[in-house]
């Protein structure tokens, strides 16, 4: 008994020219199916010091007759390069065959850029086309990809925090698109208090981004991507939103939450979200395999006819010891 795998690398992913325009569809259409998948925690291992290796599972409803169950593996390795690396495998559920074994990275990118662009364009104030951003790496870009081409060629202004050279390589990125504006900003004060929309795509916060709350004005929406520095808004912040409550709940001040809910329940209509120009509104998105295994069949779907295989060979009788 066999199966052929699919083998699916970063080359390939490319090739398939995807536009962060059906990445943000596909973030939607995941949230859409969020109540229908089974969606176990993250299990993490903790080889040495700062590393992980990180399993995240999903089993996707069912779909026009197609039943996928993905497995996202994500490493945090010092000394392998890049640092950060993650791969996913796609089986089909009914069957329990593997499909396809494929690199996890950009996925990864895009599918966070996607979640943290829609929940700027969901809960934004009325009017907002300016978008503050602080820390601007490589999810910052996937932020800010989606974010301007969602924009369908209407101007977007792009606020950058300075640090080191960042800003001016972010702008380098960007230096094709038309629609789109720079300024950059020095001062943090500045930063936080003429911000209608906070993106952080900082890293690494072992302290308070902007400990003085006063800076945080009337209808700003504020979406830590990677969830760091922004706890004090966690205690008055009108309304706090999250991907999935069973990672949110375990945040010091979850309890404190002025109000709380999912984000898929707004796309849902189940929550009206934003209700008031003036309400301050904090968005966690913590990232889930839902999504990550969305975007794999996607993927698998357009590649498979056209990516290398090899042929796996699966036990049919009982292997006695």
């Amino acid at each position: 008994m066999s199966n052929f795998v699919s083998v699916i690398p970063q080359e390939l992913i490319d090739s398939l020219h995807i536009r962060p325009s059906e990445c943000m569809e596909w973030v939607q259409e995941g949230f859409m199916m969020k109540d229908d998948a089974q969606m176990p925690a993250k299990l993490s291992v903790l080889p040495q010091g700062e590393d992980f290796i990180t399993s995240m599972p999903c089993l996707l409803p069912d779909k026009d007759g197609k039943k996928y169950f993905g497995i996202k593996i994500v490493s945090r390795i010092e000394g392998q390069q890049p640092t950060l690396q993650s791969t996913i495998y796609l089986y089909e559920a009914t069957t329990g065959a593997l499909l396809a074994v494929m690199d996890g990275d950009w996925i990864t990118a895009m599918r966070t850029g996607s979640v943290a662009a829609l929940a700027a364009e969901i809960f934004k104030h009325k009017g907002v086309d300016t978008y503050s951003m602080i820390g601007l790496g490589n999810i910052a870009r996937a932020v800010a990809l989606c974010l301007i081409e969602n924009q369908k060629g209407k101007p977007v202004i792009i606020r950058l925090m300075r640090y080191k050279d960042q800003a001016e390589r972010f702008i380098e990125r960007f230096k094709e698109y038309s629609n789109v504006s720079f300024e950059i900003i020095d001062d943090k004060r500045e930063f936080a208090a003429e911000a209608d929309v906070i993106i952080s795509c900082v890293t690494v916060a072992t302290e308070l981004l902007f400990p003085d709350d006063s800076l945080f004005k009337k209808g700003v929406t504020v979406i830590p991507v990677h969830v760091r520095g922004f706890q004090n808004c966690d205690l008055f912040f009108d309304k706090v939103f999250g991907d999935d409550t069973g990672q949110i709940q375990r945040f010091k001040y979850f309890s404190r939450f002025r109000q709380y809910d999912e984000i898929h329940h707004v796309l849902q209509r189940k929550n009206p979200g934003r209700t008031s120009d003036d309400e301050r509104i904090l968005s966690y998105n913590y990232g889930i395999a839902l999504h990550d295994i969305v975007f794999a069949t996607k993927i698998y779907e357009r590649a498979r006819k056209k990516c290398p295989q090899f042929e796996m060979s699966r036990q049919n009788k009982k292997v006695w010891v």
